[in-house]
């Protein structure tokens, strides 16, 4: 394993099945005037060799300015605390979800599904709008609630050379109680993500989805799959 990619200019892939191990989501890494942001960071038995493949990319991992939590779910999460410690980055999440990290809630992180323990973790920023906006570098990166996997899932997206980047985790599911999971408010979140008019989605688990027409065939398929749940 190991060794990231770039999936457009400045905005990469370094962590996930098959680039650092089976347990983790897929981690991202964007680039603005050389900081970092990063959007989930796996569950953290591979933290070390993310940052490795991080600078195998050319970049310098002292340089992350935030780790942005797409929900509170360990595959997602777990690496944080190691990150935050080694690079002195901040670490933001909705304030739905913040309670389970800062708790260390076996269940709602889901660590309990990995066999795993997650030690409670203080959250800097706790997003509370519908949308929120952080910026970086040159950039901004605009965050919207998107609750139904969880109440607090979050997605991202930048506009970066006339092509609209998406960072959306999870949007599939699963739906479960013990997550607290919605899936009416699920839809109307989906269909808030179709009209962004998305040119490329990184997903959590399934990859990346381009040009617009994949990426919004990948979000229709899961609405109609989970139009009479």
């Amino acid at each position: 394993m190991g060794y990231g990619e770039e999936i457009f200019k400045g905005v990469y892939i370094v962590g996930g099945p098959g680039i650092s191990h089976a347990d983790d989501a897929a981690c991202y890494v964007v680039e603005s005037d050389g900081d970092l942001i990063m959007i989930d960071c796996g569950a953290g038995g591979r933290t070390s060799l993310i940052v490795r493949n991080i600078e195998g990319l050319g970049l310098d991992p002292h340089k992350l300015k935030w780790i942005v939590l797409t929900h509170c779910h360990i595959d997602h999460v777990g690496g944080a605390g190691e990150l935050r410690e080694r690079f002195g980055a901040s670490i933001a999440i909705h304030a739905l979800d913040a309670p389970p990290i800062e708790q260390g809630d076996a269940s709602k992180t889901a660590a309990a599904w990995y066999g795993r323990r997650f030690l409670p973790l203080e959250v800097d920023w706790k997003f509370t709008g519908s949308e929120e906006k952080l910026s970086w570098g040159k950039d901004v990166l605009y965050i919207l609630h998107t609750p139904g996997h969880t109440p607090g899932s979050i997605v991202c997206y930048l506009d970066r050379e006339e092509k609209r980047i998406c960072f959306g985790q999870d949007i599939h599911g699963p739906f479960l109680s013990s997550f607290g999971s919605d899936v009416k408010a699920w839809r109307e979140s989906m269909h808030r993500l179709l009209s962004l008019n998305i040119d490329i989605l990184c997903e959590g688990h399934f990859g990346i989805f381009q040009p617009r027409e994949r990426a919004e065939g990948y979000i229709r398929k899961y609405l109609a799959l989970n139009a009479d749940s």
